[in-house]
């Protein structure tokens, strides 16, 4: 076999790759945000269970999170009475988008934090509505803290979806590991080269787009701090 019959094969998987990547992603995103509110807002009870979702998204290998969720899920859905509908696409598209929701939490929650409370209040003096004061003041200055820790989770989550081969998902990975087998493993060297060359993009390409909004967000702050003192000028001369 040449290169220009692998990398067809190789790249006909892609799509279902990048389909429970973007899952996962999206998803863990929700997730992330739902957690780091109620970790924030120490709701009783409910902020414990959270943590407890975070510390096993955190301290479980993503390997075994997968195994759980393949072999968790269907036995959770014939429990509620329906039948198992659960396939390994699935399963890698909750597992991962758990791993990665738990994850993103850990650095959802320090940004948020790290923002200073006179922001909080300099906004609160100002007659910001809560929806202004986080679109505005403290949801920029988090968003750019956060996003060197988000673009790091988004290359991990991108390095794990290759995991998913070990629950049955045909991505790429499981799909060079078929061919090599098919060829009695004659070309593992020139495959993993391959391979490594298409993870290398995806990695590339996630970083160009963070360090994109990171440069966005940079300039979009810098026009805020020279906007507000103004508005605080003219706020104490009424």
């Amino acid at each position: 076999m040449d290169l220009s019959t692998m990398i067809p094969e190789l790249f006909s998987a892609l799509p279902l790759t990048l389909v429970i990547t973007f899952t996962a992603m999206s998803v863990g995103f929700c997730l992330a945000l739902i957690a780091t509110t109620l970790r924030v807002r120490r709701v009783p009870v409910i902020s414990q269970f959270v943590d407890l979702y975070v510390s096993y998204a955190r301290s479980v290998p993503v390997v075994l999170q997968l195994f759980v969720a393949f072999y968790g899920l269907p036995l959770l859905v014939i429990l509620f009475g329906f039948q198992d509908f659960i396939t390994a696409t699935m399963a890698a598209m909750v597992g991962l988008s758990l791993y990665h929701g738990g994850y993103l939490s850990e650095v959802m929650r320090p940004a948020y934090l790290a923002v200073e409370r006179g922001q909080h209040d300099a906004a609160d003096s100002l007659g910001y509505s809560f929806r202004q004061k986080m679109f505005r003041i403290v949801g920029p200055q988090a968003i750019h803290i956060g996003l060197p820790g988000y673009g790091n989770s988004i290359i991990y989550l991108i390095h794990n979806v290759a995991l998913v081969m070990y629950i049955g998902a045909a991505d790429v990975m499981a799909t060079a590991h078929l061919i090599m087998e098919r060829d009695y493993n004659q070309f593992q060297f020139e495959t993993y080269l391959v391979l490594a060359v298409i993870y290398s993009l995806m990695c590339l390409i996630a970083w160009l787009i963070i360090r994109f909004f990171e440069l966005r967000f940079a300039v979009h702050l810098s026009k805020e701090a020279t906007s507000i003192p103004l508005k605080t000028a003219a706020f104490a001369s009424v």
